[in-house]
């Protein structure tokens, strides 16, 4: 097989393709990382080669097609579709399909251990709710469509960007790439443990009643029945039953003091979701803002298990630009460090997440950044801005990627769910 030409000695050609060819082919050519002008050249390359014809192609609907080949390689085509007696719309349809059934779509690469993301940070409205849900919702998207997506080849660029601008000047575009990828495709569970269920009411879903069952009662060793039946699905018509939530109740207010009487308090969030872990690649876990028991159940549950490779799973950190951040970054990463050695466990930290971003804040927000960013250890691994589609998603009971699945701020969850990957 020979190599497809280089871009820069190629011809522009246009024809015609029916549009959910042309989606397909957009698709597939991003999830096998191929550049569309080199899947539709070895398409017509095989399809030239072929001894026999093959099925005929429905074209109805088909509109402006343009691509670039190899200069000959379009001619060489016309010729043969001439003597086969076939269009070229339809020829090049062909040979499109031949390219799709020789590259099948990849499996969604599933982790051999369920991931398991702890997302905290002691001091509460720095937005650890919006992130868990936005990186569950980046994760569980499909693996056969596009969404844009911000690639953070550089933080340091938006970096320079925001600190270019002062207090009064509009926000410069942001400098980063925006490339179309298909969805990681995974099954991911957010758990609410949080006793003011902010997770919950954000994407619609009801809080559990006080005098049923919940988390709480299975952390305790006191279940009334299987926690599975609590769980409910998130948006389905967007994330295709991947997406699940484990509500929180107001009963988590009582955790510490529950957990108090409970042996190997620890772990008890662990022996809680050990049994759904066979059901998803990811759970997901938003934190109260506490440094109590709680808090120590999650640390331990996100901890690195026998076989599990660095970083698969840990805490992530959200903080935002100003001071009192890195006050409570301070108290958790210790309390953190403390259970690492009393326990001796390992646990990684994902990274470190500014959310609510605005460098017209002028130099609190961006020297604390550049704060951030020098830590280096764990790194920075998200930027979110501080803009309206994520309070107008909580106001509507949405989840953002589906309210808003072009934002900004949803592009900056797609990067975050990679950066995480």
């Amino acid at each position: 097989m020979s190599s497809p030409a280089s871009f820069s000695d190629r011809e522009k050609v246009v024809s015609k393709l029916p549009g959910w060819l042309r989606q397909n082919l957009r698709v597939r050519a991003a999830q096998c990382g191929i550049d569309i002008q080199a899947a539709v050249e070895q398409g017509i390359r095989d399809w030239c080669d072929l001894a026999s014809t093959v099925q005929t192609i429905d074209t109805s609907g088909a509109d402006s097609f343009a691509t670039l080949l190899p200069p000959g390689q379009w001619e060489e085509f016309r010729q043969i579709a001439a003597d086969r007696r076939v269009s070229l719309i339809q020829g090049l349809a062909q040979s499109v399909q031949l390219w799709l059934d020789a590259n099948p779509a990849p499996d969604v690469a599933r982790p051999e251990i369920t991931r398991r993301i702890i997302v905290c940070n002691q001091k509460g409205g720095v937005g650890k709710t919006a992130i868990t849900a936005g990186l569950g919702e980046a994760l569980s998207e499909d693996s056969n469509a596009l969404y844009p997506v911000r690639v953070a080849k550089a933080l340091a660029q938006a970096l320079r960007a925001s600190e270019a601008q002062g207090d009064d000047t509009e926000p410069v575009d942001d400098p980063l790439d925006i490339e179309n990828l298909p969805g990681p495709g995974l099954k991911v569970l957010l758990v609410d443990f949080d006793p003011q269920c902010h997770l919950t009411n954000q994407l619609g879903a009801t809080p559990l009643p006080m005098n049923g069952d919940s988390l709480t009662n299975h952390m305790a060793g006191e279940p009334k029945g299987d926690l599975r039946d609590l769980i409910v699905s998130v948006d389905e018509d967007v994330f295709g039953g991947r997406l699940h939530l484990l509500p929180a109740c107001n009963d988590a207010f009582l955790l510490d003091v529950r957990l108090s009487a409970v042996r190997a308090r620890e772990a008890a969030l662990e022996r809680a979701l050990a049994p759904l872990e066979s059901d998803y690649d990811v759970i997901i876990v938003d934190c109260p803002p506490s440094l109590g028991l709680s808090m120590d159940a999650a640390a331990y549950y996100g901890r690195r298990r026998d076989a599990e490779r660095a970083g698969q799973s840990g805490a992530l950190i959200v903080v935002q630009a100003e001071d009192s951040s890195a006050d409570a970054y301070e108290l958790l990463t210790t309390q953190i460090d403390d259970l690492r050695g009393d326990l001796q466990i390992d646990i990684d930290y994902l990274g470190i997440v500014v959310n609510l971003y605005d460098s017209r804040r002028g130099y609190i927000a961006t020297s604390s950044l550049q704060g951030w960013v020098d830590i280096k250890d764990p790194r920075v691994v998200g930027l979110i801005g501080d803009l309206k589609e994520q309070k107008e998603a909580v106001r509507v009971k949405r989840a953002l990627l589906s309210y808003a699945p072009k934002s900004q701020q949803a592009v900056g969850m797609r990067a975050l769910a990679r950066e995480v990957l």
